[in-house]
């Protein structure tokens, strides 16, 4: 399957999830609000100082939650590593994600545009660590709907079986990954993914697949850099997908000692 006839990469954008977290925030001031001022007449009649200590707690905390979102926000503008890009990564994956997927189900949004959104958002912050590996320690994890369907050889665990007959993008990547010398798996999920990485140690993963499974995967890889790119389904999910071949070369070219 020739390659260039893949369909232009499709660039999803973070503006979505940052937007939630900023209302999120606001949400976050205006309970705090509330918080400090309903307690603050009872806590008055204790001691006149308690409402004040109330309200410095409180201001501590939506200073370290605006703060975050701010350099977040900087982070993802300059493309630039804020020295805590790192940390900040792994406040949106850990603790955030969850928030915002819930806020963004009570708001009745479309749940993959917002995987999308994080998916975008961490690729962001990965790029601004200006992360560089050897060719050796780079690993591109795909996902075993990319084989064509039908195909009479299963390469989950030996993507060497391939007989590159070029009517799946496999072909392609497996040529890439013989060039420069890329170690190159296919998953059939997330706990052959983990094996996969547990035994070939890799410091950074070019991951393909669905916006459910790049969130779940790229959380539960963390710390290790994931650069998460979404594949295609002309065909429907999990059935012979595709993925554009020219995102998967940039990440590489990102972050590989040259």
């Amino acid at each position: 399957m020739d390659n260039s006839r893949t369909e232009a990469p499709f660039r999803p954008r973070k503006r979505l999830f940052i937007g939630l977290l900023a209302g999120a925030c606001v949400l976050m001031f205006i309970l705090g609000v509330l918080l400090w001022w309903v307690p603050s007449v009872g806590l008055s009649s204790l001691h006149p100082v308690l409402p004040l200590i109330l309200g410095i707690v409180l201001a501590s905390v939506g200073f370290v939650a605006f703060g975050g979102l701010a350099l977040l926000v900087l982070t993802v503008l300059t493309g630039r590593d804020l020295l805590i890009s790192e940390r900040l990564r792994g406040l949106v994956i850990k603790y955030l994600f969850p928030a915002i997927i819930g806020l963004g189900r009570l708001l009745r949004l479309d749940g993959d545009a917002l995987q999308q959104s994080f998916i975008a958002l961490n690729n962001q912050l990965v790029r601004a660590k200006k992360i560089r590996v050897d060719m050796t320690k780079v690993l591109i994890l795909l996902p075993h709907c990319i084989q064509l369907f039908d195909c009479g050889i299963k390469i989950t665990g030996d993507v060497s079986k391939c007989r590159q007959c070029g009517q799946c993008d496999i072909s392609g990547l497996l040529d890439l990954s013989r060039e420069r010398g890329i170690d190159i798996a296919v998953a059939t999920g997330g706990t052959l993914a983990r094996k996969i990485i547990v035994e070939k140690k890799p410091q950074l993963i070019v991951a393909v697949a669905c916006e459910r499974d790049l969130t779940a995967g790229i959380r539960d890889a963390y710390p290790l850099p994931v650069i998460g790119i979404l594949n295609h389904r002309p065909e429907g999910p999990c059935i012979n997908t595709r993925v554009v071949f020219q995102q998967v070369c940039e990440a590489i070219d990102e972050c590989v000692v040259s």
